[in-house]
Protein backbone atom coordinates (compact mmCIF):
# COMPACT_ATOMS: atom_id res chain seq x y z
CA UNK A 1 0.00 0.00 0.00
CA UNK A 2 1.25 3.30 -0.89
CA UNK A 3 0.65 6.55 1.57
CA UNK A 4 2.03 10.09 1.00
CA UNK A 5 5.27 10.35 2.80
CA UNK A 6 3.73 14.16 3.55
CA UNK A 7 0.34 12.86 5.11
CA UNK A 8 0.89 9.53 6.09
CA UNK A 9 -2.56 9.69 8.29
CA UNK A 10 -4.65 10.88 5.11
CA UNK A 11 -5.33 9.18 1.70
CA UNK A 12 -5.12 11.42 -1.59
CA UNK A 13 -8.43 13.08 -3.21
CA UNK A 14 -8.52 10.61 -5.69
CA UNK A 15 -6.99 7.18 -3.89
CA UNK A 16 -7.11 4.19 -5.94
CA UNK A 17 -7.32 1.63 -3.26
CA UNK A 18 -10.55 -0.05 -3.04
CA UNK A 19 -12.32 -0.77 -6.40
CA UNK A 20 -15.29 -0.53 -4.95
CA UNK A 21 -14.96 3.10 -3.40
CA UNK A 22 -14.19 4.29 -6.30
CA UNK A 23 -16.71 3.74 -8.13
CA UNK A 24 -19.36 4.77 -5.72
CA UNK A 25 -17.14 7.98 -5.09
CA UNK A 26 -16.83 8.63 -9.11
CA UNK A 27 -20.45 7.76 -9.63
CA UNK A 28 -21.77 10.52 -7.22
CA UNK A 29 -19.02 13.30 -8.29
CA UNK A 30 -20.17 12.81 -11.50
CA UNK A 31 -23.70 13.30 -10.22
CA UNK A 32 -23.02 15.90 -7.66
CA UNK A 33 -19.95 17.76 -9.30
CA UNK A 34 -20.60 20.23 -5.79
CA UNK A 35 -20.00 17.78 -3.59
CA UNK A 36 -17.10 16.90 -1.67
CA UNK A 37 -17.21 13.15 -2.98
CA UNK A 38 -13.67 12.12 -2.01
CA UNK A 39 -11.85 10.81 0.94
CA UNK A 40 -13.17 12.83 4.39
CA UNK A 41 -9.90 14.18 6.28
CA UNK A 42 -9.48 14.33 9.83
CA UNK A 43 -11.06 17.11 11.61
CA UNK A 44 -9.38 18.81 14.82
CA UNK A 45 -5.74 19.41 16.19
CA UNK A 46 -2.93 17.32 16.32
CA UNK A 47 -1.84 18.33 18.94
CA UNK A 48 -5.61 17.24 21.07
CA UNK A 49 -5.64 14.44 23.72
CA UNK A 50 -8.67 12.78 22.65
CA UNK A 51 -9.29 11.03 18.94
CA UNK A 52 -12.74 9.95 18.21
CA UNK A 53 -12.84 7.03 15.81
CA UNK A 54 -16.12 6.62 13.84
CA UNK A 55 -16.91 4.36 11.28
CA UNK A 56 -17.14 5.88 7.37
CA UNK A 57 -18.52 8.72 5.90
CA UNK A 58 -22.34 9.19 5.20
CA UNK A 59 -23.75 9.81 1.49
CA UNK A 60 -25.43 13.17 2.39
CA UNK A 61 -23.56 14.22 5.47
CA UNK A 62 -19.42 14.12 5.42
CA UNK A 63 -19.13 12.60 2.03
CA UNK A 64 -21.30 15.90 0.42
CA UNK A 65 -19.50 18.37 2.83
CA UNK A 66 -15.58 16.86 3.76
CA UNK A 67 -15.84 17.17 7.38
CA UNK A 68 -16.54 14.34 9.29
CA UNK A 69 -20.30 13.70 10.98
CA UNK A 70 -21.18 17.37 9.53
CA UNK A 71 -24.29 17.34 7.39
CA UNK A 72 -26.38 14.30 9.17
CA UNK A 73 -27.80 13.00 12.09
CA UNK A 74 -24.95 11.52 14.08
CA UNK A 75 -23.38 15.08 13.65
CA UNK A 76 -25.86 16.76 15.68
CA UNK A 77 -25.61 14.58 18.61
CA UNK A 78 -22.07 14.31 18.38
CA UNK A 79 -20.97 18.07 17.61
CA UNK A 80 -23.36 19.04 20.68
CA UNK A 81 -22.09 16.97 23.08
CA UNK A 82 -18.83 17.60 22.08
CA UNK A 83 -19.88 21.46 22.48
CA UNK A 84 -21.40 20.53 26.15
CA UNK A 85 -18.23 19.30 27.20
CA UNK A 86 -16.09 21.67 26.13
CA UNK A 87 -14.63 20.10 22.85
CA UNK A 88 -16.11 22.17 20.36
CA UNK A 89 -16.63 25.86 20.26
CA UNK A 90 -18.96 28.38 17.68
CA UNK A 91 -21.92 26.90 16.15
CA UNK A 92 -22.50 23.66 14.63
CA UNK A 93 -24.81 24.65 11.11
CA UNK A 94 -23.98 21.48 8.94
CA UNK A 95 -21.27 23.32 6.68
CA UNK A 96 -17.68 22.87 6.80
CA UNK A 97 -17.37 26.71 6.71
CA UNK A 98 -20.03 27.18 9.88
CA UNK A 99 -17.00 27.96 12.11
CA UNK A 100 -16.61 25.27 14.41
CA UNK A 101 -13.50 24.47 16.30
CA UNK A 102 -12.57 21.41 18.15
CA UNK A 103 -10.91 21.84 21.75
CA UNK A 104 -8.60 19.15 22.70
CA UNK A 105 -10.16 16.55 20.15
CA UNK A 106 -9.54 15.34 16.37
CA UNK A 107 -12.28 13.60 14.75
CA UNK A 108 -11.43 10.39 12.16
CA UNK A 109 -13.23 7.16 10.32
CA UNK A 110 -12.16 3.88 10.22
CA UNK A 111 -13.43 3.97 6.33
CA UNK A 112 -12.03 7.75 4.61
CA UNK A 113 -14.61 7.16 1.72
CA UNK A 114 -18.44 6.87 2.30
CA UNK A 115 -19.24 2.83 0.99
CA UNK A 116 -22.65 2.00 -0.61
CA UNK A 117 -25.12 1.53 1.60
CA UNK A 118 -23.28 3.03 4.70
CA UNK A 119 -21.33 -0.39 4.87
CA UNK A 120 -17.79 -1.20 4.03
CA UNK A 121 -16.66 -4.47 3.49
CA UNK A 122 -13.73 -6.05 5.26
CA UNK A 123 -11.20 -6.21 2.88
CA UNK A 124 -12.22 -2.06 2.64
CA UNK A 125 -11.82 -1.59 6.46
CA UNK A 126 -8.19 -3.25 6.64
CA UNK A 127 -6.80 -1.08 3.56
CA UNK A 128 -8.03 1.89 4.92
CA UNK A 129 -6.20 1.41 8.29
CA UNK A 130 -2.96 2.39 7.73
CA UNK A 131 -4.70 5.42 7.57
CA UNK A 132 -6.20 5.13 10.81
CA UNK A 133 -2.66 4.08 12.45
CA UNK A 134 -0.66 7.27 11.17
CA UNK A 135 -3.88 9.61 12.20
CA UNK A 136 -3.12 7.69 15.90
CA UNK A 137 0.38 8.18 15.42
CA UNK A 138 0.84 11.42 14.58
CA UNK A 139 -0.85 12.45 17.66
CA UNK A 140 1.87 13.39 19.93
CA UNK A 141 -0.42 14.03 22.79
CA UNK A 142 -2.68 11.41 22.43
CA UNK A 143 -3.92 9.54 25.96
CA UNK A 144 -7.94 8.85 24.47
CA UNK A 145 -9.48 6.80 21.78
CA UNK A 146 -13.18 7.32 21.37
CA UNK A 147 -13.88 4.40 19.42
CA UNK A 148 -17.89 4.60 17.79
CA UNK A 149 -19.45 1.14 17.14
CA UNK A 150 -17.69 -2.06 17.03
CA UNK A 151 -16.37 -1.69 13.71
CA UNK A 152 -14.36 1.52 15.36
CA UNK A 153 -13.36 -0.27 17.79
CA UNK A 154 -12.24 -3.45 16.07
CA UNK A 155 -10.34 -1.31 13.73
CA UNK A 156 -8.95 0.96 16.06
CA UNK A 157 -7.63 -2.22 18.68
CA UNK A 158 -6.36 -3.47 15.29
CA UNK A 159 -4.25 -0.22 14.42
CA UNK A 160 -2.54 -0.44 17.62
CA UNK A 161 -0.93 -4.15 17.01
CA UNK A 162 -3.88 -6.29 19.24
CA UNK A 163 -6.37 -8.73 17.91
CA UNK A 164 -9.78 -7.52 18.84
CA UNK A 165 -10.81 -10.83 20.72
CA UNK A 166 -8.69 -9.90 23.27
CA UNK A 167 -10.66 -6.57 23.64
CA UNK A 168 -14.51 -6.78 23.29
CA UNK A 169 -16.29 -4.01 22.34
CA UNK A 170 -19.06 -2.86 25.12
CA UNK A 171 -20.57 0.39 25.43
CA UNK A 172 -18.86 2.66 27.85
CA UNK A 173 -16.28 0.23 28.43
CA UNK A 174 -12.62 1.02 28.72
CA UNK A 175 -9.20 -0.65 27.71
CA UNK A 176 -6.06 0.30 28.44
CA UNK A 177 -3.76 -0.69 25.33
CA UNK A 178 0.44 0.27 25.95
CA UNK A 179 -0.18 3.94 26.94
CA UNK A 180 -3.19 4.94 25.61
CA UNK A 181 -6.99 4.19 26.88
CA UNK A 182 -9.53 3.16 24.23
CA UNK A 183 -13.48 4.05 25.67
CA UNK A 184 -15.95 2.82 23.60
CA UNK A 185 -19.64 3.70 22.85
CA UNK A 186 -22.73 2.70 20.20
CA UNK A 187 -22.73 4.94 17.37
CA UNK A 188 -24.62 7.60 17.54
CA UNK A 189 -26.33 7.22 14.55
CA UNK A 190 -30.19 7.37 13.41
CA UNK A 191 -30.49 3.63 13.95
CA UNK A 192 -29.34 3.16 17.62
CA UNK A 193 -30.91 6.31 18.82
CA UNK A 194 -34.44 6.24 17.09
CA UNK A 195 -34.13 2.35 18.82
CA UNK A 196 -32.80 3.38 22.30
CA UNK A 197 -29.78 1.37 22.20
CA UNK A 198 -28.40 4.64 22.23
CA UNK A 199 -29.55 7.42 24.31
CA UNK A 200 -28.72 11.00 24.76
CA UNK A 201 -27.41 10.19 28.54
CA UNK A 202 -26.06 7.20 27.52
CA UNK A 203 -23.74 9.43 25.15
CA UNK A 204 -22.93 12.50 27.86
CA UNK A 205 -22.15 9.59 30.19
CA UNK A 206 -19.27 8.53 28.30
CA UNK A 207 -18.44 12.05 27.75
CA UNK A 208 -18.48 12.33 31.03
CA UNK A 209 -15.95 9.50 31.86
CA UNK A 210 -13.82 11.14 29.09
CA UNK A 211 -13.61 14.82 30.68
CA UNK A 212 -12.84 13.59 34.17
CA UNK A 213 -10.32 11.69 33.02
CA UNK A 214 -8.10 14.20 31.14
CA UNK A 215 -9.00 16.71 33.81
CA UNK A 216 -7.24 14.10 36.34
CA UNK A 217 -3.99 13.16 33.62
CA UNK A 218 -0.89 15.36 34.37
CA UNK A 219 -1.80 17.14 31.13
CA UNK A 220 -5.00 18.27 32.11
Amino acid sequence: MSVSPLSPSEPGRDCPLCERLVAFRLHWRAKHPAWHNAPVPSFGPLTARLLIAGLAPGLQGANRTGRPFTGDWAGDLLYETLGDFGFAVGHYDERPDDGLALVDCRITNAVRCVPPENKPTGGEIATCRPFLAGAIAEMPALEIILALGKIGHDSVVTALGQRPSQWRFAHHARHRIGGLTLIDSYHCSRYNTNTGRLTAPMFRAVFQTIKDMLQESPAG
